[in-house]
């Protein structure tokens, strides 16, 4: 992600700060971040099956299903 096309710097470090103190076994775990050139990286924990859109445009819920997904 390019900081000067995507968000201002102190968003991107006001996110960081969010992932990095805030820890829940329901969220993916941040891990670093490392700015070369004016792109911004983030290291984060590794989840098999892909993203959750990914999950979802895959998957068909009921109703149902939806909401004990957002309940968790």
């Amino acid at each position: 992600l390019t900081l000067q096309e995507e968000m201002s710097e102190e968003l991107a470090v006001n996110k960081i700060v969010v992932m990095r103190d805030n820890r829940n076994p329901n969220i993916v775990i941040y891990l670093d971040s490392y700015l070369v050139d004016g792109e911004l990286g983030l290291v984060m924990e590794f989840m098999d099956g892909g993203t959750l859109c990914d999950v979802l445009e895959a998957v068909y819920l009921e109703e149902g299903q939806i909401g004990a997904v957002c309940r968790e």
